[in-house]
């Protein structure tokens, strides 16, 4: 069984489950363990569109989830995280080597890292562990976390929510990240041309 069609069908129990659920997923994916918060978030918003959930809450949670499991991450790559990596063992070289290089890359570009990490899978899981470890100040990751967290909450769930099933039949052949990519550009494909056609009109 796929995790798309585990959480498919945990998801439905009660509406409070289902929240339940995706909040935990999205959260401790965020706080650096790695599950398919997206996934979640990509279902709860289809089954928002079957009117089981309201996909208001799905994004509110997703959004809320997001913001705190990242925060958890920051903490503790800043408490743990550089004397782990720092410690002497196995490949202690190459781990204080990629270390000065994320201390050099989030000098340069920590703030743009946060925000976007949040569509990168990757990045979404172990940004704020990075941004805790390169010692990046609070009040800028706090800031640009939650601007990501908000601005991908919204964007997976309305896309999801908008797409219905047709995205669910994506999602199976291409998988989520590739879905999500080809129903966000459609969904604002549709959006600039509405735009464009009342301004002409």
């Amino acid at each position: 069984m796929t995790w798309h069609s585990f959480i498919a069908i945990a998801l439905p129990v009660t509406p409070v489950l289902a929240y339940a659920v995706l909040a935990g997923l999205v959260g401790i994916e965020s706080a650096g363990i790695p599950l398919p918060g997206e996934t979640a978030l990509f279902t709860g918003a289809l089954l928002a569109h079957d009117g089981k959930l309201s996909i208001v809450i799905v994004i509110v949670v997703a959004a809320a989830a997001a913001i705190t499991g990242d925060n958890l991450g920051y903490l503790g790559g800043r408490r743990f995280g550089r004397r782990v990596v720092e410690r002497d063992g196995p490949f202690a070289e190459h781990r204080r080597s990629a270390l000065e290089q994320a201390d050099r890359f989030f000098a340069r570009h920590g703030a743009k890292a946060v925000f976007l990490g949040r569509w990168v899978t990757g990045l979404r899981i172990w940004a704020a562990w990075v941004a805790g470890m390169t010692h990046m100040r609070w009040p800028t990751f706090a800031t640009y976390n939650a601007l990501g967290g908000i601005c991908w909450a919204i964007s997976i769930g309305l896309a999801g929510y908008f797409a219905g099933h047709a995205a669910q039949k994506l999602v199976e052949r291409v998988g989520v990240g590739a879905a999500i990519a080809v129903v966000v550009v459609g969904v604002a494909a549709v959006l600039f041309f509405r735009v464009r056609r009342r301004r002409s009109a």
